[in-house]
């Protein structure tokens, strides 16, 4: 054979031995088989175990329970996930900033955030979103739609979760308790803001001063003695305050008369004006 022919690819001339060769109908049968079926639907697993966590999405069961809170889950892992929030257990980090996530996908839906990925267009107006859950509360803007109902002041909202924070304030009910201090929050967010209070960590900081604050509202709050903004104002006598409490203040000391109730409305997040209600008109 020359040295030509050596250099070149050659074809392997091996065979098998038809004893040991092995079919297609043989590779499908030594795949695993789903033999464990849904009794509600037509689904099929190969582990029995997967199968009744399936079945617990039919039956409603939800076995594993929140010490902390009461809650119920189909799943231990839901469980895992959820007691985070109690925990203030963050382990997924953003590779662009600072926050951290309880799980990964809402780490994914963050991520949108720096990437500008919106991929749920609104059908109405063509606005788009980063997730679902914004589009479909955007969508009541059209719709007006608000199902859910306060049975104790009639108050109604667009979803379920809404209300159930809402009702926290008849009930007084505080399920997310601090592991260091045992102060109770109403909201998870709420918690994990007063979390940065004992571990000392400030990650907003002011680009001004370099001055760092726990949370982005008191950033917001602090930038007003940079640029001397006084965005609230007492509806009855005029008087512009850089801060909400100050207006309060403002109220309790009677400088302007006798007040009935205090509301903020808001037109944007950078633009917030007071509107003082009073019990007599001019």
């Amino acid at each position: 054979m020359s040295l030509k022919r050596l250099a070149q690819p050659q074809k392997c001339r091996w065979r098998t031995p038809p004893s040991q060769r092995t079919s297609k109908e043989d590779i499908k049968e030594s795949e695993p088989s789903l033999r464990f079926a849904c009794t509600f639907c037509p689904r099929r697993f190969t582990h029995l175990s997967e199968l009744l966590t399936h079945e617990r999405i039919h039956t409603g069961e939800k076995p594993f329970h929140c010490t902390q809170c009461g809650k119920n889950f189909s799943q231990s892992s839901s469980l895992k996930r959820h007691q985070r929030v109690h925990t203030g257990e963050r382990p997924f980090p953003c590779p662009f900033c600072c926050k951290q996530f309880t799980n990964s996908a809402s780490l994914k839906l963050h991520l949108r955030v720096h990437t500008g990925e919106r991929p749920f267009p609104c059908p109405h107006c063509g606005k788009q979103f980063a997730n679902s859950a914004n589009l479909k509360a955007h969508q009541t803007v059209h719709t007006g739609e608000k199902k859910f109902h306060c049975y104790k002041c009639g108050k109604s909202f667009s979803f379920q979760t809404a209300l159930e924070l809402h009702q926290r304030v008849h009930t007084g009910e505080r399920p997310y308790t601090c592991p260091h201090c045992g102060k109770g929050f109403a909201q998870p967010n709420n918690l994990r803001v007063h979390l940065l209070i004992h571990t000392g960590e400030r990650r907003y900081r002011c680009s001004l001063c370099g001055k760092s604050f726990i949370s982005s509202s008191h950033l917001k709050r602090h930038r007003t003695v940079h640029t001397q903004e006084k965005p609230y104002s007492c509806a009855r006598c005029g008087q512009a305050f850089s801060q909400m409490c100050s207006v309060r203040r403002h109220r309790q000391q009677s400088q302007c008369g006798l007040f009935q109730q205090l509301c903020i409305s808001s037109t944007s997040e950078e633009h917030h004006t007071c509107v003082v209600k009073w019990p007599f008109t001019d």
